[in-house]
């Protein structure tokens, strides 16, 4: 007889059973999956927070913006997750699929990557 990983309770059923209920098979796996640390959770809200401007500003997956409207629907220009440098010398700053150019007098170019 094996037990149950999360309450150790026996396991009726299969031979590879590892839990006794979906109940205890989704609390094990939200244990096991969940952000060790408030740091890590709070970096992902940011970059999807990021990400969610981003696709807002650029539904045509190319657009001009400025620093104060990025700014005030709470961009971070901190958090991003690659940067892309052309063969022209332009600097690109990803978050997954859209990204931003710093252009002159605070405007910013957006684009998305062609998948």
């Amino acid at each position: 007889m094996k037990n149950c990983l999360e309450c150790d309770e026996k396991i009726v059923g299969r031979e590879d059973k590892k839990f006794c209920s979906d109940g205890c098979r989704n609390a094990y796996n939200n244990k096991m999956n969940k952000d060790n640390t408030n740091l890590m959770r709070n970096i992902n809200n940011k970059l999807r927070k990021n990400y969610r401007i981003l696709c807002e500003l650029n539904v045509e997956g190319k657009a001009k913006t400025s620093r104060t409207k990025l700014m005030a629907k709470g961009f971070d220009f901190e958090f991003f997750t690659s940067i892309y440098n052309t063969k022209t010398g332009n600097t690109y700053y990803f978050l997954y699929d859209q990204g931003y150019r710093v252009l002159e007098d605070d405007y910013f170019m957006l684009v998305k990557k062609d998948a």
